[in-house]
Formats: structure tokens, C-alpha cells, sequence
């Protein structure tokens, strides 16, 4: 009895081990057939690897875009006022609705007005150009995430002695002065005022031109602009939060604090990034799916020709069939003969692409100094799906092996 049992238990062993030898073995008789079937797997598990690093990129890419906007932004404007028969004055912002926000909202932890002026100035030999003035505070700087290319932004202390001094754009110094570097020290009269150029900046990123700092643009203390304006009227109002969870309620109460200030009637935008955030992502997740789609289709295809392959393969064995079962081999053993070689097939594929859907992204850190977001967990998919595959399209022709008539195998020439 105790060796019956030991015989039942290392059976299965051996009959596994016979069989993926058999599938090495006509693997290794076929080499160009099967290399030839497996290279739509190899292609498709790298395509399904390379879509999802595709996606993974495109998501990071509008991120750090809106990143380098600002960090944690919200920003209000005046829209105007509801359409009335009668003309009425305009309700734009001011700097004191920006007071009264930071006071009753305590999430906010920076702020900035924008008063927009425009002048013509000299700029030498003769010639003027056109510029766009912001005033600002110097948390203008933080909270729009701006990089100081040469010199210094203004600081606390320019503002309350109304130093007359700013900053211009890193493409404007660079037109008129040659270069960043040169601009620093440069005075620039605005209505006969001379403000001297403590620095130069840029945006972190190009915004085309969508935002309100152009080509031509140069940076003053708000204090300094008030002597330009009769009223404390602002063009935009900028807010930070620490805490980029805490966006979309600060948000409203943002919103809650400048209405209750004004006309009910009176229209007042105030928005976040966050929305531009899923669009994009929603943009990108489509994206994602429909090269998706695609990959899936590349494994569709492939596993149709392994299917082809094997039901080939069948055909050409029937003999071998014949007597396989002659000496003693079940059905199951056939059928899991036929489906260990269409596994090998796919699942050799599916490694194959999985190491070349990594190796490209990596070689791309490696090289360059761009960190595409790597998944790990399409990698396993990858190696799932082809699996899958494989039994899926593995199962018609070892199903058809398994039930030949012994007897009519034999015969078959």
C-alpha cells in the first residue's frame, strides 16, 4: 500500500516534467515556426508596458506644469455685473478685498494683488518700446513660483519704503540689454520716476502668453504703483495654501468672502488649478485606453496565430499522438502537452516584451535626465495577460489532440 501511494505521489512530478520536456523539445524542432508566433506576444506585452509609461509621463508632464504655475493657486478676477437696463458703475477687486480674505480665511498663507498699468519707455539709442506694469507684493514671487534669473525680487522692506525699484522679464533684458546679467543696475523711467532694475525673471514655465506676465513685462512694488492709480483697484488676486487638500474648500470660502464684499449682482471668478488638473488627467487616461485598445488587439492577433500554430502542430503530430496514447498517455497528458507548448509560446513572448516595455523607459533615466514614472504593476499585468493568452488560445488545439482515436492516429499517414 505504502509504495502504491508512493508511486500515485511522484506520477504527477514525472508527468509534468516529461511534458514541458516534450514542449522544449518541439519548441527547439520549430524554432523559426514558433520564434515567428511568439514575436506578436513579445510585441504586444511591450506595447501594453510602453502605453501605460506613456500615460504615467503625460499625467507627471501636466502636473509639473501646473506646478510651475503655482504651487497650491487660487486666483480671483472681476467677470463684470448681470445685464440691466440701466448703466451701472463697474465692481471690480481691490487690495483690501485681498486683506479681508486673508484675515477670515486663516488657510491662506500667501497673497499677491496684480494692478496691470501699460507705459512707453526709453530704452536707448533713441528708441521706446511698449511694456506691461505689475504691481505686486513681494509674495508675488512664492506664490506664482517664479524663477529669479539675475539679481533679487524685491523684498518686505522695498515695499514699505516704496523703493522704487522691480524687475523685468529674462527675454526682455536680454533684447534690450544683451543680457540678464547686464540689466541689473539699469534705470527704467516711468513717467519721469526712475526705477532701477534689481533683477530679472521668468516664469517656470511657459504659459504661450495665457497668463499675465508677457515678454515685455516689468515688476514694481504695488506700494510704487499705487502712485499711478486713484484707487486701490486690482487687475487679479493671487492665494496660496499650504496644504494642497485644503484647495477646493478654501476656495469657496474665498469666494464667500469676496461676494459677501460686493453687488450681489456683481460676477467674480475664483478658481483653482485643480480642475485643469482632471481634465488633464482625464485627457490622458483616454489616451491611455485607446493605446490600450490597441495593444489588446496586437494580443488578440497574437493569440489567434498561436492558435493557427497549434492546430498546425496538431495535424503534423498526429502520428506521434497515435502513439503517445498507444503506450499508455491519457487524454489530460495530451491535452496539458499541447497547452504547456502554446504557454510556452505566449509566456515566452510575454517575458521577452516585459524586458523590453522596462528596458526602453530605463534606459531613458538612465540616459537623459527625464524620470519617466516606471509601473511595476504593468509589468505583471503584462505577464497575466499572456498567460491568459495562452490558455485561452491553447485550449482548442489541445482539446482537439486529446480526443484522435488512437487507432485512427496510428493509421494516419
Amino acid at each position: 500500500m505504502q509504495v502504491s501511494t508512493a508511486v500515485k505521489e511522484l506520477t504527477p512530478k514525472l508527468a509534468f516534467s516529461e511534458i514541458m520536456s516534450f514542449a522544449y523539445e518541439s519548441f527547439c524542432a520549430n524554432k523559426v515556426r514558433f520564434l515567428l508566433t511568439g514575436l506578436g506576444m513579445v510585441i504586444g506585452t511591450a506595447s501594453l508596458i510602453l502605453v501605460v509609461t506613456i500615460g504615467l509621463t503625460g499625467k507627471q508632464y501636466v502636473l509639473n506644469l501646473i506646478q510651475g504655475i503655482g504651487a497650491n493657486l487660487i486666483y480671483a478676477e472681476y467677470e463684470g455685473g448681470a445685464q440691466r437696463i440701466t448703466n451701472t458703475a463697474s465692481d471690480p477687486l481691490t487690495s483690501d478685498d485681498m486683506q479681508a480674505v486673508r484675515e477670515q480665511v486663516p488657510a491662506i498663507v500667501a497673497a499677491s494683488p496684480v494692478s496691470m498699468l501699460n507705459e512707453r519707455v526709453p530704452v536707448g539709442e533713441g528708441k521706446e518700446r511698449d511694456i506691461q506694469i505689475l504691481g505686486v507684493y513681494p509674495e508675488y514671487y512664492a506664490v506664482r513660483n517664479l524663477v529669479v534669473v539675475s539679481g533679487r525680487f524685491f523684498d518686505r522692506q522695498d515695499e514699505q519704503a516704496h523703493n522704487k525699484v522691480g524687475l523685468i522679464t529674462e527675454r526682455m533684458a536680454t533684447e534690450i540689454y544683451g543680457s540678464p546679467e547686464a540689466a541689473v543696475g539699469r534705470v527704467v523711467k516711468l513717467s519721469g520716476l526712475p526705477f532701477t532694475v534689481v533683477g530679472t525673471f521668468r516664469e517656470r514655465v511657459n504659459t504661450f502668453g495665457e497668463s499675465e506676465v508677457t515678454t515685455n513685462t516689468l515688476v514694481i512694488p504695488y506700494s510704487v504703483a499705487r502712485y499711478f492709480t486713484d484707487t486701490p483697484t486690482v487687475k487679479l488676486i493671487y492665494f496660496s495654501v499650504a496644504d494642497s487638500s485644503m484647495i477646493e474648500p478654501v476656495t469657496e470660502q474665498v469666494r464667500r468672502v469676496i461676494q459677501s464684499r460686493h453687488r450681489a449682482e456683481s460676477v467674480y471668478n475664483v478658481t483653482n488649478l485643480t480642475q485643469l488638473v482632471k481634465v488633464a488627467e482625464k485627457a490622458a487616461d483616454g489616451l491611455t485606453l485607446t493605446l490600450l485598445g490597441v495593444a489588446a488587439i496586437v494580443l488578440l492577433v497574437s493569440g489567434i496565430g498561436i492558435m493557427n500554430i497549434m492546430l498546425a502542430t496538431v495535424s503534423s503530430r498526429i502520428r506521434e499522438i497515435g502513439i503517445r496514447k498507444a503506450l499508455g498517455a491519457t487524454n489530460r497528458e495530451i491535452r496539458f502537452q499541447f497547452l504547456s507548448e502554446a504557454m510556452l509560446i505566449s509566456v515566452g513572448g510575454g517575458l521577452i516584451g516585459v524586458v523590453i516595455g522596462l528596458a526602453l523607459p530605463y534606459s531613458v533615466r538612465f540616459l537623459t535626465e527625464y524620470r519617466i514614472p516606471i509601473s511595476g504593476l504593468s509589468a505583471i499585468v503584462a505577464i497575466v495577460v499572456s498567460s491568459l493568452v495562452g490558455v485561452l488560445f491553447g485550449t482548442v488545439p489541445a482539446a482537439r489532440a486529446s480526443k484522435l482515436d488512437p487507432v485512427e492516429s496510428l493509421r494516419y499517414e
